[in-house]
């Protein structure tokens, strides 16, 4: 058997079925009665074919929280979840602030197979903001860093911040920043607001995220250099990205889907797992998010997948470790909160699940068209289906999801790494480091 074959397929859901032809990891035709034979075949019956998702944002906890989340767990997620790359974030134990770190995502995530596992590298050494770390010596490692940052922390000096951005620049990585001035935070748990006056909940200003997103913004600009802002969550956020924008500021942000539909009357039930930094913040956030992610002022969704073992979220609200699982869900959130209403149609999907992430970070076979010669790196999509979510049936070794027994729209039912299969009707193919699929 050689190659496959998918047939019926709405290419970015427009105009009619078609079927593809993928061979040696490329797409090799498209079009109706191919004359393919002995291929192996996907039916997708007027599914929905996007490029492969790819996430700037996640948390993989290997090395050191094995118990939580692996390379292996997580990436069999991302394949269900619609990815075909994901940015594995640096705070792990021991912090991916060295090339001995990063080589080790990078070579973990290949051996397991499932979704190209990109290690971002710590900005700082041990995140400790005092120091910067090794950036040069982790870009040029068998990893190839393309990414730093510090996220759960920020880097909150300034000149380290000026500096990270000069070096960042004469390298060609990104700096993606953590926005949260720490001594706004000092004790936060929530957004500061009615609803966390009202519960006693210790509150977590607007201001701590802008005033770093603008400060940020300025030190680009002077450096001539690229930043991108992690999980932006309030209106004023927005609006400081779209001037900086306009000003030619070098500037990206993304937004996460629990943003996007999630907002801090959640909190009512003290529920740990609706704790997440940034908070969830109020309704007219969550608006603004999804309008300025439909407009490009936000560039692209990112998940923020992250894993706590249930000691730590099964606690007082303000004892609990910040996050929560995002891989599986994503795709249909983004329908939910933007597809649905309008916002979007799977073009938009494309582009800000897809192809404006991996500009953002150069990945040159990620985020490509649906074309003749192009990588294979697939997502199939039912858009007519609807499934309740299952913290227990999730790939993740966690089970922190706040959507846990809602009824989400739209199903990812295959997704391709090069034109292999690694997940098919809600299951990820073994790890190639056992065996193959």
């Amino acid at each position: 058997m050689s190659g496959l074959l998918i047939t019926g397929a709405l290419i970015y859901g427009e105009g009619e079925p078609v079927d593809v032809f993928i061979d040696e990891g490329e797409i090799r035709a498209i079009g109706t009665d191919l004359g393919v034979v002995d291929a192996e075949i996907v039916e997708a019956d007027g599914q929905v074919l996007l490029p492969g998702f790819v996430d700037l944002h996640t948390h993989l906890r290997e090395p050191g929280r094995e118990d939580t989340e692996t390379i292996e767990s997580g990436s069999a997620a991302a394949a269900l979840g619609g990815y075909t790359a994901v940015f594995a974030m640096a705070n792990t134990n021991p912090v991916a602030d060295s090339v001995v770190v990063t080589d080790h995502v990078w070579r973990r995530g290949q051996e397991v197979g499932l979704v190209d596992v990109h290690p971002v590298g710590a900005v700082t050494v041990g995140l400790a903001g005092k120091q910067l770390a090794e950036m040069g010596t982790m870009a040029a490692g068998v990893g190839g860093v393309r990414m730093f940052s510090d996220d759960g922390h920020c880097v909150y000096d300034p000149l380290i911040m000026r500096r990270a951005l000069e070096y960042s620049n004469s390298l060609g990585v990104l700096i993606a920043q953590h926005a949260e001035e720490p001594r706004l935070t000092e004790g936060a748990v929530a957004h500061e607001g009615p609803t966390a006056a009202r519960l006693g909940l210790a509150g977590w200003p607007r201001a701590a995220e802008e005033s770093i997103v603008a400060r940020d913004a300025l030190l680009a600009r002077d450096a001539g250099a690229r930043v991108h802002i992690c999980h932006a969550s309030t209106e004023g956020t927005v609006e400081l990205v779209r001037w900086a924008k306009s000003q030619g500021i070098s500037i990206t942000a993304e937004v996460t889907p629990h943003h996007l539909l999630l907002d801090d009357s959640r909190l009512e039930t003290y529920d740990a797992v609706n704790r997440v930094n940034p908070p969830l913040r109020e309704i007219s956030d969550v608006e603004a998010l999804r309008r300025a992610l439909a407009e490009g002022v936000i560039d692209c969704v990112a998940t923020d997948h992250a894993p706590h073992a249930e000691q730590d979220k099964c606690c007082e609200f303000a004892a609990a470790r910040p996050g929560m699982l995002g891989l599986e869900t994503a795709l249909s959130i983004i329908v939910e909160t933007l597809v649905r209403p309008g916002l979007l149609d799977w073009r938009g999907v494309a582009r800000v699940m897809s192809e404006r992430p991996a500009q953002i970070v150069g990945l040159d076979d990620q985020g490509r068209p649906i074309e003749v010669g192009e990588p294979a790196n697939l997502t199939l999509v039912d858009p007519e289906v609807t499934w309740t979510v299952r913290a227990k049936e999730l790939a993740s070794i966690s089970g922190n999801t706040p959507y846990a027994e809602m009824t989400l729209p739209a199903k990812v039912t295959a997704t391709m790494l090069r034109g292999r299969i690694t997940a098919r009707d809600g299951v990820a193919a073994r790890p190639q480091s056992v065996g193959g699929a």
